[in-house]
C-alpha cells in the first residue's frame, strides 16, 4: 500500500494521504494479523496524552523484510518524525524487529510482545504441559521486578531444557525485550498496556465485525481498503490508553536515552 488513504466525504470520489507530521509519539505498536486470508502488516501510536492513532497498514503474503521495511518506509514518507526515539512495542517477528533496527537504529527500545511469546512456547508443548508452563511465565510476566522477573523466566527456560529443548529455545529467544517496561521501571497500568500489541489486536476485532457480513471479496485491493476503513471507524471510538498518567515517565526514559546517545557520540 503506498500510502494509508481514508475514504474522503460521501459523494467525493478517491483517497485522501493521512499527514502524520503533526502526532507527538512516544510508543508505535506492529504486529501482522491475519484478515479474509490475508497479512495484514498494522502500525498504531500513541501520544504523549495516550491517545491512539492508526498509522498504516501494509499487506503482504508473509511477514518478510520488504513488507515491514515498506512499511515503514510509508509512514516516513507521510511525515512521522524518524529522529526522535519511541518504544516499538513488536509482535516478535524478527523480521519486524530487523525492519525497526534498519530505520531507527541498532539501540531502540523494544518491547516483545508477552502473549506473543508465551503463545510461541506453548505452540512447541503437548497438551498436557501447556496450562502449568503458561502459568508459570505470565505469573514471572507479573513479577514488578525486573531481576526477578528475569530469573524466575531463566528458571522456567532451564525447566523446559530437560523437558522440552525448542520450547526453552523459544522462551530465551528474544528473553530481555519482553521485559524492557520492566527494566524502564514500570509497574502499574502502563506496563500492561505496552507489553503486549493487544491495542492492535482490539481494534482489528472491530475491522472483522464491521466486514463480517461481506460475502464475496474481490482480490486484496478490496481487503485492503475495507481493512482501512475499519480501522480508521475503530479509532473514533478509541480511548486514552491505561495508565496515561504514567507517559511523562516514559518520555523522561526517552529522552535520557537520547542524551546518553549524544553523550557517546561527543
Amino acid at each position: 500500500m503506498k500510502d494509508f488513504y481514508f475514504p474522503r466525504a460521501r459523494g467525493h470520489q478517491g483517497p485522501i494521504r493521512r499527514d502524520l507530521s503533526h502526532l507527538e509519539l512516544c510508543a508505535i505498536f506492529i504486529d501482522g494479523i491475519e484478515f479474509k486470508e490475508n497479512l495484514l502488516v498494522v502500525a498504531l501510536g500513541m501520544d504523549r496524552e495516550g491517545k491512539k492513532h492508526i498509522l498504516g497498514l501494509w499487506q503482504g503474503a508473509t511477514e518478510n523484510s520488504t513488507v515491514c521495511n515498506n512499511l515503514l518506509d510509508d509512514i516516513e514518507r507521510r511525515g512521522l518524525d524518524m529522529g526522535k526515539d519511541y518504544l516499538f512495542v513488536l509482535d516478535g517477528s524478527k523480521t519486524l524487529r530487523s525492519s525497526v533496527a534498519r530505520k531507527f537504529g541498532s539501540d531502540v527500545f523494544v518491547q516483545r510482545c508477552q502473549q506473543h511469546k508465551r503463545r510461541n512456547v506453548l505452540d512447541h508443548l503437548p497438551p498436557e504441559h501447556q496450562e502449568a508452563i503458561d502459568a508459570r511465565i505470565r505469573a514471572a510476566y507479573n513479577i514488578a521486578d525486573y531481576d526477578k522477573a528475569k530469573e524466575s523466566l531463566e528458571l522456567t527456560v532451564r525447566y523446559l531444557e530437560r523437558l522440552n529443548p525448542s520450547a526453552a529455545a523459544s522462551l530465551k529467544e528474544g528473553l530481555e525485550e519482553t521485559l524492557t517496561v520492566h527494566k524502564l521501571g514500570f509497574y502499574g497500568l502502563l506496563r500492561k498496556t505496552l507489553s503486549t500489541t493487544n491495542p492492535i489486536e482490539s481494534c482489528c476485532s472491530v475491522t472483522r465485525t464491521v466486514t463480517g457480513r461481506v460475502k464475496k471479496w474481490n482480490g486484496g485491493d478490496m481487503v485492503q481498503r475495507w481493512a482501512v476503513a475499519a480501522l480508521l471507524r475503530a479509532e473514533r471510538k478509541f480511548k486514552r490508553v491505561k495508565g496515561y498518567r504514567e507517559i511523562p515517565k516514559l518520555i523522561a526514559a526517552l529522552q535520557q536515552k537520547n542524551l546518553d546517545r549524544k553523550d557517546v557520540a561527543a
